[in-house]
């Protein structure tokens, strides 16, 4: 929860919420529309069309709902005949009424609008890191909303892997159905299941062969038989807006000696890490330990500047946004925290050959952390 000390200098926030986490964590209010959010020492208000007004009273957290009327947003727009400009004037309003001359906005503040702002008297002061460590730390509704997405991640991944498993190759090349195999195929059948679930994910990865070498290539064409297929995907509530994220890497036939090599080195570096997440390490020593096991091994990382191998951090982590703090990487440089929910996600590339990536997620505890996949792990199916 906001508290007196957390706003003061009062914080403004402006924005639609379906794609600003932090409007929706603010306000619990789900809107297409930019709205606006201000919390001045104790007290939070949002300000919103008069046609959401009424949705807003009725499913907001935050419980002084104000009309953007109240404050002559019409009359104004008639006057400038430029919404940016009534709203400004709006605002100013606003913030005069409250005896507010200072705001702190986060990073992504429309720039106009601060400039604006600025010369209607109001000090708009950037802040970097408003709600980031707030959001970070999940409540049990939150972490239980997380389950959810994972729940169905986990339907999607079941729905993929069995249409692999029952494909059949002809001159190397998989089959399903009697039509030749596909990465879209298998993109359009995970997210039809996130859609009949209530999810929805965006670039969802099915990559296949050599290219997969390529972490975020989302995979495109034939599917072959005895190459590496890494699937990654993460939905997110269409509703309460969470996501899950979860990746795999299988092969129908027979992996070649240089995939299994390094699928067991991934599947060690990775229990290696979930071994070691607890309250107090860093994201940054977690790190540090999947890429010394991966050195040992012989392979490059992102540590030693190389340019194949073990190219990305070992997590990140996960909620309203898909990637957010805390970092289980170089950056992660914080002690983790109870209630945080990362990935463990280590992988290694190897261009002309293919990738491997192995992603579960945990909550962190004070004692260890929780795995919240229960997904199993097997590379040839």
């Amino acid at each position: 929860m906001t508290t007196m000390r957390d706003c003061s200098p009062p914080i403004l926030l402006l924005g639609e919420s379906y794609h600003n986490a932090d409007m929706y964590y603010k306000t619990g209010f789900l809107a297409p529309d930019r709205f606006v959010y201000i919390c001045k020492d104790d007290e939070e208000r949002i300000l919103v069309s008069q046609m959401e007004y009424e949705r807003a009273k009725n499913e907001s957290r935050v419980k002084q709902v104000h009309s953007l009327e109240e404050y002559g947003y019409t009359e104004k727009l008639r006057t400038v005949k430029d919404p940016d400009v009534a709203l400004a004037d709006t605002l100013a309003a606003m913030l005069s009424s409250l005896k507010v001359k200072t705001v702190r906005v986060p990073k992504d503040f429309p720039l106009l609008m601060g400039d604006m702002l600025r010369a209607r008297g109001v000090e708009v002061v950037p802040a970097s890191k408003l709600f980031e460590e707030a959001r970070s730390v999940k409540s049990p509704d939150e972490i239980e909303k997380i389950k959810k997405a994972q729940a169905v991640n986990e339907k999607a991944m079941a729905r993929a892997l069995g249409i692999i498993k029952k494909s059949k190759a002809r001159n190397g090349t998989l089959y399903y159905g009697g039509r030749q195999l596909t990465s879209e195929f298998l993109q359009r059948e995970i997210e039809m299941e996130f859609i009949s679930n209530g999810y929805d994910a965006n670039d969802t990865i099915v990559a296949s062969g050599p290219r997969s070498a390529d972490p975020h290539f989302a995979g495109e064409g034939a599917i072959k038989e005895n190459e590496p297929i890494v699937i990654d995907i993460f939905p997110y509530g269409k509703k309460d807006r969470y996501f899950a994220d979860m990746t795999r890497t299988v092969v129908k036939g027979t992996p070649s000696p240089d995939i299994r090599k390094m699928y067991d080195a991934v599947l060690e570096a990775q229990n290696l890490a979930l071994n070691a997440i607890r309250a107090g390490i860093t994201g940054k020593q977690v790190n540090d330990l999947v890429c010394d096991y991966f050195e040992k091994q012989g392979y490059g990382t992102i540590r030693t500047k190389s340019v194949d191998g073990f190219i990305h951090s070992t997590g990140h982590g996960v909620g309203l946004e898909i990637h957010e703090h805390p970092s289980v990487g170089e950056a992660g440089i914080e002690p983790l925290k109870p209630g945080q929910v990362v990935t463990v996600e280590p992988g290694l590339y190897r261009p002309g050959v293919g990738g491997v990536r192995i992603e579960d997620m945990v909550v962190v505890t004070e004692d260890g952390n929780v795995n919240l996949t229960k997904f199993p792990k097997k590379l040839v199916i």
